[in-house]
């Protein structure tokens, strides 16, 4: 078969087969470009449901202007609206406790002694105090929590 006998057997499912087909790779490769293209099929797919007799030609026409459109749309609309940047925690855990009191349950001694927070033991480097002191975290320096007592309580 030459390739116009094939295309003038296009059907609207044909359409929508290529736009889950664009789906797939959209999820393969992520980025929103299949994304719109598969919208543009999709379209094309349900405009020839609509209108059957409608021409291969005029099927990739409305096909690739709906796809540039759908795609320069939404680099635009991107552009227009940019994602803030969410600044992660991973791997910093310890920043969550900068600023925070805790309760010492040993001893400082030689400006170093540990404090258990949650699941994890923090060795903690500052003044010299008893059990019992009040502290607050003032900084993180690696693996190890920087801290002074805290005078208001």
């Amino acid at each position: 078969m030459d390739a116009p006998a094939i295309l003038n057997s296009l059907l609207f499912w044909h359409w929508w087969a290529l736009a889950v087909g664009l789906l797939m790779l959209e999820a393969l490769l992520p980025g929103a470009f299949f994304l719109w293209m598969a919208v543009a099929a999709g379209v094309v797919g349900a405009l020839l449901l609509m209108m059957p007799s409608l021409g291969w030609e005029i099927q990739l026409l409305v096909f690739s202007i709906v796809s540039v459109i759908a795609v320069i749309g939404w680099i635009g609309w991107v552009r227009r609206h940019p994602q803030e940047a969410v600044e992660s925690g991973l791997n910093r855990r310890g920043n969550q406790y900068i600023g925070q009191q805790f309760l010492l349950t040993e001893a400082v001694t030689q400006g170093r002694g540990k404090l258990q927070l949650d699941d994890t033991i923090w060795i903690i480097a500052g003044p010299d105090c008893p059990a019992g002191s009040r502290i607050r975290i003032t900084a993180i320096s690696g693996s190890q929590l920087q801290f002074d007592l805290d005078p208001t309580l």
